[in-house]
């Protein structure tokens, strides 16, 4: 069959399944508003949690970089593409982690795609979560690595597929079976946490290893907003913290940190950064100055206007009957079900004038689709009310209830 006429059928079969996505123009307007054919509406979707993506400092630092250094990197790191501004923010990143080193990748999926497969291989075993992040999975498949996956948040699961490890034969070469545990620490479609005091635990039990994305915590939690496992103590026993630059940061790119030793071996190893064009020098500038004002004293107000609004959505969301996970987290799930209502919903809230996101399969599972509302630092009372009342609208027009 011809290429064209497979890929018609292809769609045909999304467009019956309400699967089918599309890409619009999207063109910032004032705080949490875009504008999508000609029309502004108040954004509940972005992962700008911090509004530091058109700060005036990142802004500026991305514009010196780029007269300093150019538009690209020209080449990978390991050429001649490793500048003065990526240095700088992995220094930077090492300080707000508290680690010795950390390591900067063009993207949150680079990183994961670079990290994973550098420490396990063939006879090892990845063992994640069930609703780990899409790049957690494609890692672990592009490792070679065994696969298996744990219920979602359940450490019982966990440790009984940790006990069968044990029963695994050497990778190949002689050594002992490395064990690698993936999880995120706020799951970006539920928008719950890992329970990671039980998590550290089992691996320490076991001699595993355990790889923390942090993507959805950089930035939002914990008293410096270095992440979940920093909120709960627990960052000395996380052994690969990642992350991303591209969410609450406002900038691009993905990070890993720890010690020395774990950069020098990626530096060598990780084949997304080795074999991929360094990251612009103005979005590592740009990184830079969010991770600067992070530290300052803007970080802990920005973080309360953020706290702010999840409260208020949570409590608006709660009186109208929705179900939200606990703790409380920057994403708020509205689950409705079936691929077609939750599209339905979605374009009766733009309709009103609010853009918040349909979520289907394969994001997540099928009969799970929902509305993904994210909080964000700009939102104020006002764009909270308007939001609630928009969404109550919505059901109305729509016939669908709260779930």
């Amino acid at each position: 069959m011809p290429l064209a006429d497979s890929l018609r059928d292809r769609l045909a079969d999304l467009d019956r399944r309400h699967l089918r996505r599309s890409l619009q123009p999207v063109e910032p307007s004032v705080g949490p508003r875009l504008v999508i054919d000609g029309r502004s509406l108040l954004s509940f979707a972005s992962n700008d949690y911090l509004g530091l993506a058109r700060h005036p400092r990142l802004q500026a630092a991305a514009l010196d970089a780029t007269r300093r250094f150019g538009a690209g990197s020209t080449a990978s790191r390991l050429i001649c593409g490793s500048l003065a501004p990526h240095h700088h923010l992995e220094d930077a990143l090492a300080a707000f982690k508290q680690s010795e080193s950390a390591l900067a990748f063009s993207s949150g999926y680079a990183t994961a795609l670079g990290v994973v497969p550098a420490l396990v291989g063939p006879g090892d075993c990845v063992v994640l979560d069930r609703l780990a992040h899409a790049c957690l999975v494609d890692a672990a498949r592009l490792s070679g690595a065994r696969l298996r996956v744990f219920r979602h948040n359940d450490p019982d699961d966990l440790r009984r597929i940790l006990q069968w490890t044990r029963s695994l034969p050497p990778a190949p070469g002689g050594r002992p079976a490395q064990v690698l545990i993936l999880t995120e620490s706020v799951f970006s479609m539920d928008g719950d946490v890992a329970p990671l005091p039980d998590l550290v635990g089992i691996k320490d039990e076991f001699d595993a290893w355990l790889l923390l994305d942090e993507a959805h915590a950089t930035g939002t939690a914990g008293p410096g907003l270095r992440g979940w496992a920093d909120a709960l103590g627990l960052s000395h026993r996380i052994d690969i913290p990642m992350g991303t630059l591209g969410k609450a940061l406002g900038a691009a790119g993905g990070y890993v940190a720890g010690p020395a030793i774990l950069r020098e071996y990626l530096v060598s190893r990780a084949r997304s950064l080795l074999f991929s064009t360094a990251p612009p020098p103005a979005a590592a500038a740009a990184a830079t100055a969010a991770l600067e004002i992070v530290a300052s004293t803007e970080g802990p107000r920005l973080a309360a206007c953020l706290t702010r609004c999840i409260d208020a959505l949570h409590a608006g969301l709660a009186a109208d009957g929705w179900t939200l996970p606990p703790p409380r987290t920057p994403i708020l799930p509205l689950t409705v079900g079936d691929e077609a209502g939750a599209v339905r919903l979605s374009r009766a809230l733009r309709e009103e004038g609010c853009l918040v996101p349909a979520i289907r399969y394969p994001t997540v599972a099928r009969g799970q689709a929902r509305l993904r509302l994210t909080a964000g630092a700009l939102h104020g009372p006002e764009e909270v009310a308007t939001l609630l009342a928009a969404l109550r609208r919505a059901l109305d027009r729509t016939g669908i209830r709260p779930r």
